[in-house]
């Protein structure tokens, strides 16, 4: 095949896509536009663009003006093989409805550009927050797996670049809209509304052809998630008589709502001459989202729980039983009101030009500004109760809890409830990058040689982010452990003074209406949200009962609340990051097309150097103060005066990555690639900041016969919250694929792949010395992110799709897409510690254990964990029919489980015991646990079916999770696989009307 039917085929698959080549970067000749309509022309679109492209790509193509198949984009994204996507949000104790992150062969190093520019969000990360985009504005979404030298770096596991469309893709004039209704079956309420609308045209003049496209879309969403959860199980050694037992710490349920607004502006302006062209981008998107939160969760002691009536399993683990609390009267619950609030705003302008010198060489420069923001709020305000007891059932594939009418009646009287706590968290964050870019290339006249590309591209990006300082203030109101020496007695919403408003949720419709659950009183709303003046009155009660007391003891102040630190001078709150980078590449394309099998490819070398500043500090901060005197023995406590100090660090690398792309072409049908190459995946912003923060905690004994204090433990420990020596993630890396397209929406497609990580980021403890007052230098172990291990992931994939074409008459129309992931993964460490029990404290030198091998609750460890998010297989299948005015598309889409972390909130602690038998406390309950947490395995099936009345008027029916699928967690411990959490979001519909001409 010759240079110019090559060239010819590349410019009908992007008039096909609407779009003028990858990135707008590089536009396609002049010609005659075909706008694709239809599911079939949509995937025939994207099947030209995965068979013709010189890299290994798959690509998602919107089947009409602003209607890309799914109501996000990592909805669409994880149709394609070898993505999938993530559904917890945070601190994995919530269900994101509509998908949170993006994994590409199991990895998350994900890249991600919009028209072939870095695209990023401002979250700490270097990423688009995903959720943030409207999918209305997007004309296609491609997913390189193995990029090309003149791609910019940044992805080991893959690059998304999100494409929209430029005035000269439509021959004419275009004016498009759309309405669409959304409806949510566990949230009811109103229903949602989103809209769109599109106006392109062209025109010629003196001065050369113009073209101008504006796009805007607003959508709204309200969804709801019931949640389900269960507590860890601690080993008992007094329930049974000669027997250790797991009993539970509770069960508790929650209900979360979310509201978001997501808007989105695009514009274009195009203009050719001669053998110049040029185009102007805008892209707009805007975020915001509230969320409220009434949960109960248990607080109790686990040591102080006893249980009645109970069976176990084979591992002594609890299967039936009732739980209760003699020891306070009952099971300290907690049950908050929270709320959430967000914005965010991501502007992106780009301007590209591009020339035509000669008929061998063309120039292009393309200039970039990208600004993002973003800040939040959260606030949850606890109310705390007693709860007489607790009867579980763990038998079920749902374990559950059973109540008796007593119960119940005792948790819906507001006169059993106290305030409790409070806590507030900000942050802010902002990002800006310029970037240019300068493109050669020079086409040779050559049976072999195609053309030669070179080029530089400059950044320059700032982060900054600012956390409140403590980032989340925790601050008891009343608790139990407060009284008799803080204050007289809880502030109980029976007494008159402390009347702050509350609320009753009696959890209707929970789980659609499969599992029922109490009534439970909760702070009103505006309490959670009023922050700060309703803080300031809760801690009021506080301060009025902590008086009452010291009358009572005589002497003693009461320290009044004080909110979190935010913004100001506050190095404690504040991440400030600056990066510079220079990266140079070349590259060659050739093609050998009078061999028996043409072959083509490129072979091209990119050099990157980065030069990154970081801005924090070191702070140390002394605990009691150490005993002093004659009368102390035992270990020596060096005096360490408390400091607080500005740390810049500054960090700069280079990189050389060499890539190397073949497609060998056994027919005009069935082909074959080979890619190699060598990419890198820089740290996130999060994990460069220069905070550490140490402490150093003295534990004594008195001998009160003797009055000697022997002082028997000093632990120096501390903690980084990012490192800014880090280097980036390394990885070779290698593709096969085969390839068979035999009918124009029609493929087989098989690939292989194998990554080397070098350089994974993973937490560590690591030594910091600290001069004392005498001058010598103490040691602290500090647990930080480190390049600590290398890794592989080795995998497979296999996609198929077509229309049945030679059914009988009456199933013609019908089609069938599928596509099935394998990837299997090891991590090795470079300095690895397993041992077969944690240590004694959180700060301990083995306790890489914790974050590495995971902790049980009786102090052992797991270990032969993979690596987080990557699920072994994941598959989609989807049914498709097309046929006159008709579209309609069954889509199935599964992963199977998957690790998360051992280090997430409510399945982590430190009151493990300790059952080493060489530790100087055996027996006690001090060892810090994390158990490894699995989102379970999880398929949904999504739904729409369309009907176009004319060329012009088109009415599309869309559901999502029609099977109302629940996702589940699960924790590990070393009694078996037990039941973490269940969340039901319940299945959502929508019907969209849409216009143009």
């Amino acid at each position: 095949m010759n240079r110019t039917s090559r060239t010819a085929i590349a410019l009908a698959v992007a008039q096909l896509a609407w779009t003028a080549g990858a990135a707008h970067a590089q536009e396609a000749d002049a010609g005659a536009v075909v706008v694709v309509t239809g599911q079939r022309a949509a995937l025939n679109s994207a099947q030209k663009i995965k068979q013709d492209s010189d890299e290994i790509v798959d690509s998602v193509v919107a089947d009409d003006i602003g209607k890309l198949p799914d109501r996000s984009v990592t909805e669409v994204l994880q149709r394609v093989v070898g993505v999938s996507i993530n559904r917890q949000a945070g601190d994995n104790e919530r269900f994101s409805v509509e998908g949170a992150g993006v994994n590409i062969r199991g990895l998350n190093y994900v890249r991600s550009e919009l028209n072939g520019r870095e695209a990023f969000a401002a979250n700490g990360g270097r990423s688009l927050s995903w959720g943030d985009i409207p999918p209305e504005l997007m004309s296609g979404v491609d997913v390189y797996k193995n990029p090309s030298a003149e791609q910019t770096e940044g992805g080991i596991s893959g690059l998304v670049n999100l494409r929209t469309a430029l005035p000269f893709d439509f021959k004419a004039q275009r004016v498009g809209g759309s309405l669409e209704v959304t409806h949510s079956t566990l949230r009811k309420g109103k229903p949602d509304l989103s809209g769109s609308l599109l106006y392109s045209n062209r025109w010629k003049s003196s001065l050369g052809e113009w073209g101008v496209l504006f796009d805007v879309a607003s959508s709204d969403s309200s969804t709801r998630t019931d949640t389900f959860q269960f507590e860890p199980f601690y080993p008992r050694t007094g329930i049974e008589p000669g027997r250790t037992v797991w009993i539970p710490k509770g069960a508790q349920w929650r209900t979360y709502e979310y509201d978001r607004k997501r808007q989105g502006a695009y514009g274009a302006l195009q203009w050719r001459m001669k053998d110049v062209r040029s185009h102007l981008t805008l892209f707009q998107s805007r975020y915001k989202d509230n969320a409220l939160e009434q949960s109960i969760f248990s607080s109790a002691a686990p040591y102080d729980l006893q249980v009645s009536d109970a069976t176990y399993d084979d591992r002594g683990a609890l299967l039936t039983g009732t739980i209760s609390d003699r020891t306070n009267g009952g099971i300290p619950f907690s049950n908050a009101g929270g709320f959430n609030k967000g914005n965010s705003k991501t502007t992106d302008i780009g301007w590209n030009v591009q020339w035509k010198v000669s008929e061998d060489w063309t120039l292009s420069s393309d200039l970039q500004r990208t600004t993002s923001k973003a800040d939040a709020f959260s606030s949850a305000v606890g109310l705390g109760m007693l709860m007489p007891s607790q009867r579980l059932d763990y038998r079920g594939k749902l374990p559950s809890i059973e109540f008796t009418d007593a119960q119940r009646t005792f948790l819906a009287d507001p006169a059993n409830y106290y305030w409790g706590s409070t806590m507030e968290h900000m942050h802010r964050n902002t990002g800006e990058l310029k970037a240019w870019k300068g493109d050669a290339r020079y086409t040779f006249d050559h049976p072999v040689l195609r053309d030669l590309r070179f080029g530089v591209r400059l950044t320059d990006r700032e982060a900054l982010t600012v956390n409140s300082d403590p980032s989340y203030n925790w601050k008891g109101v009343t608790q139990p452990w407060m009284v008799d020496w803080d204050i007289g007695k809880l502030a109980y919403l029976s007494d008159p003074r402390f009347n702050a408003p509350t609320v009753t949720n009696s959890f209707p419709n929970f789980f659609g209406g499969d599992i029922s659950v109490p009534a439970v009183v909760f702070p009103a709303p505006s309490v959670a949200a009023g922050y700060p003046d309703s803080y300031q009155l809760l801690h009021s009660y506080h301060m009025l009962l902590c008086q009452e007391q010291r009358v009572v003891l005589g002497g003693g102040t009461c320290e009044a609340w004080t909110p979190a630190r935010f913004g100001g001078d506050n190095p404690a709150g504040t991440n400030d990051q600056r990066e510079k980078t220079r990266a140079f590449y070349t590259q060659l394309r050739f093609g050998f097309d009078n061999l028996a099998y043409p072959v083509d490819g490129n072979l091209g070398v990119r050099y990157v150097q980065t030069r990154s500043r970081s801005r924090g500090y070191t702070s140390f901060r002394p605990g009691a103060a150490p005993p002093q005197g004659a009368q102390v023995t035992g270990l020596p406590v060096p005096i360490i005066p408390a400091f607080e100090e500005r740390r810049d660090v500054k960090n700069d690398y280079n990189n050389v990555l060499p890539t190397l792309n073949l497609r060998l072409k056994a027919s005009d049908k069935l082909q074959f690639r080979a890619a190699f190459g060598t990419s890198m995946s820089r740290p996130d912003f999060d994990d460069l900041q220069a905070y550490t923060r140490m402490s150093q905690d003295v534990d004594s004994v008195l001998n009160e016969a003797t009055g000697v204090t022997t002082v028997t433990a000093v632990r120096r420990t501390g903690t980084a919250e990012g490192n800014p020596s880090l280097k980036p993630i390394t990885s070779r890396q290698l593709d096969l694929t085969a390839e068979w397209y035999f009918a124009n929406s029609g493929s087989l497609t098989l690939a292989v792949f194998g990554k080397r990580l070098k350089d994974v980021i993973i937490d560590q403890t690591v030594s910091i010395g600290l001069p004392d007052v005498q001058g010598n230098l103490q040691q602290f172990l500090v647990t930080s992110p480190v390049n600590g291990a290398r890794g592989t992931v080795r995998g497979a994939e296999i996609a198929y799709q077509q229309y049945f074409d030679g059914l009988p008459d009456w199933l013609k129309g019908l089609g069938l897409q599928a596509n099935y992931t394998y990837v299997d993964s090891h991590r090795k460490l470079y300095n690895p510690v397993r041992s077969e029990f944690c240590s004694g404290s959180e700060g301990g030198a083995a306790n890489i254990n914790l974050n590495m091998n995971g902790c049980d609750i009786d102090g052992r460890t797991f270990g032969d964990l993979p690596l987080a998010q990557m699920s072994k297989n994941a598959y989609n299948v989807a049914i498709l029919f097309d046929r006159g005015p008709w579209s309609a598309r069954l889509a199935f889409n599964w992963r199977s489980r998957y690790f998360l972390s051992t280090n997430t909130n409510g399945t982590r602690g430190s009151d493990g015991t300790d059952t080493n038998p060489a530790s100087p406390d055996f027996g006690e309950r001090n060892v810090a646990w994390g158990l490894p947490l699995w989102a379970d395995d999880y398929g949904q099936l999504d739904g729409g079916v369309s009907y176009k009345f004319s060329e012009n008027f088109k009415i599309d029916f869309q559901a999502q999770n029609l099977s109302d699928a629940r996702y589940g967690q699960t924790m590990h411990q070393g009694i078996g696989d037990k039941r973490r959490a269940h969340f039901v979001s319940g299945p959502r519909y929508s019907l969209r009307a849409g216009y143009s001409f």
